[in-house]
C-alpha cells in the first residue's frame, strides 16, 4: 500500500456535486473520506491550462496546497468532432456561470445545425491528477467514445449526459442508471487506471511514495 493511504481523507478538488458523487461511488476506499473542495470552503481556481491533464494538475495542485492534504482532481468534457472537438475544455464555459447545461446542449445542435448536420461522433474524456502537498502527483486519462442524439434524453447523471450515446448502446449516458454508466464513463475508467497504479488492482505498487 502506498505511502498516501497512511492520509484518512482526500479532497476532491471539484464544486459539482454530480462529480463528488461519482468518484464516491467509483473510488470506493474503505477507511478514506472524501470531502468536496466547497465544503472546505477552498477557492475555484482559473482553469487557464491548454488541455484537460493540465487543467486538472492546475486544479489538484491548488487545492492539496491549500488544504494540507492529497487531493485529486478532474478535468474532463465533451469533444465533438465536427466541431473540431468543442467544446472540449471549455465545456463548463459553455453552461455559463448558472451551469445551464440544457442551453449548452442546445448550443452544441445550434453549431450542428449551421453545418447541416443533427450528429456528430464525439468523446467524453476526462483527465485525472492526484497530488500531495509537497508535489508529487499522478495523472491518468479516460476516454469514451460515442456520438450525439437530439433532443437530450434522460434525467439522470448531469453535464451533457443526456445527449451522449455509448458507441455500442442505444441509451444516452442521461438514461442509464449510475451504476451501469460507472463502469464504462470516461471517469470510471481514469479512475481504474489510478487504482491500478496505486495497487489497488493488479499486481505491483507504484506511485506516490
Amino acid at each position: 500500500m502506498t505511502r498516501i493511504f497512511q492520509d484518512k481523507k482526500w479532497v476532491i478538488a471539484s464544486h459539482n456535486p454530480g462529480k463528488i458523487r461519482e468518484f464516491e461511488a467509483m473510488l470506493n476506499l474503505p477507511g478514506l473520506a472524501l470531502q468536496g473542495a466547497g465544503a472546505l470552503g477552498l477557492p475555484e481556481p482559473d482553469e487557464t491550462g491548454a488541455s484537460f491533464a493540465a487543467n486538472a494538475r492546475l486544479k489538484s495542485l491548488a487545492a492539496s496546497g491549500k488544504a494540507n492534504l492529497p487531493a485529486l482532481a478532474d478535468d474532463s468534457g465533451l469533444c465533438v468532432e465536427a466541431l473540431n472537438g468543442a467544446p472540449g475544455i471549455h465545456s463548463a464555459r459553455w453552461a455559463g456561470p448558472n451551469k445551464d447545461f440544457n442551453a449548452a446542449m442546445e448550443k452544441i445542435r445550434a453549431r450542428l445545425a449551421e453545418k447541416n448536420l443533427v450528429t456528430s461522433p464525439a468523446a467524453f474524456v476526462a483527465a485525472l491528477c492526484l497530488s500531495t502537498p509537497n508535489g508529487a502527483l499522478i495523472e491518468v486519462e479516460g476516454r469514451v467514445e460515442g456520438a450525439l442524439v437530439f433532443p437530450p434524453r434522460g434525467a439522470r447523471g448531469f453535464g451533457y449526459d443526456p445527449i451522449f450515446v455509448p458507441r455500442g448502446e442505444k441509451r444516452t449516458f442521461g438514461e442509464m442508471p449510475p451504476e451501469e454508466k460507472e463502469k464504462i464513463s470516461h471517469r470510471a475508467q481514469a479512475i481504474g487506471e489510478l487504482k491500478r497504479i496505486l495497487g489497488l488492482r493488479g499486481s505491483g505498487t507504484r506511485g506516490l511514495k
